[in-house]
């Protein structure tokens, strides 16, 4: 992305804009709730969110149980909002802050889940640089669950392009060192009621 600095552009963001006037606001994350869920995964299970942000899946966990939670996001910002709205409940979760497609996770998790950062990453290095680091950060037998915008989906979001995938080139790139699950397509609809389109899939680690 040549000069570009995403974590400045991210920073900016989160400082001028509220979570109810962004376009991946979700006040209850069915789709990504549904996929951990099936999991079956003991709530004592490491859990990692990237690129979670300020959103509400953390919250949802927290409230459903689960006990090891980590949430890492390129924007300080974010994650100090969703300390702030936590309250108390914010001390249950490790906050990282760091780049997806160039951090190095600080312990293996049973379950990765990313909902719509992935798919920002579109120079091939950066694909590269994620994709090895889930590989090494996932403990076997653990899950990768990915959703990123659909072929139908929009092209670029916030003002950057990003990658469009199908369950088919999504299951490609992570086909090293993982076996599919489930991939599904569900529509996501924004607090400007508009439609955007995304792809979901999930992996198992392989031993």
């Amino acid at each position: 992305m040549g000069n570009f600095d995403r974590k400045n552009h991210w920073e900016n963001i989160y400082t001028t804009k509220e979570l109810e006037n962004c376009s991946w606001f979700q006040p209850t994350p069915v789709t990504s709730l549904e996929f951990i869920e099936k999991t079956y995964i003991p709530k004592s299970s490491k859990i990692i969110d990237v690129g979670g942000g300020d959103g509400f899946l953390t919250d949802s966990l927290l409230d459903k149980g689960y006990t090891d939670i980590t949430v890492l996001d390129i924007s300080e910002t974010a994650l100090e909002r969703a300390k702030e709205r936590l309250g108390n409940k914010a001390d249950k979760v490790k906050w990282l802050v760091g780049d997806a497609a160039n951090f190095a996770p600080p312990e293996k998790y049973d379950l990765w889940h990313d909902r719509a950062a992935f798919h920002f990453l579109t120079d091939q290095n950066d694909v590269n640089n994620y994709v090895a680091t889930a590989k090494s950060a996932i403990n076997d037998n653990g899950v990768l669950i990915v959703g990123t915008f659909s072929e139908s989906g929009p092209k670029k979001c916030s003002g950057i392009e990003i990658k469009q995938y199908s369950g088919e080139s999504l299951s490609k790139v992570f086909e090293s060192g993982f076996k599919r699950i489930n991939c599904v397509n569900v529509d996501h609809t924004t607090p400007f009621n508009s439609t955007q389109n995304f792809t979901f899939c999930s992996f198992r680690k392989e031993a």
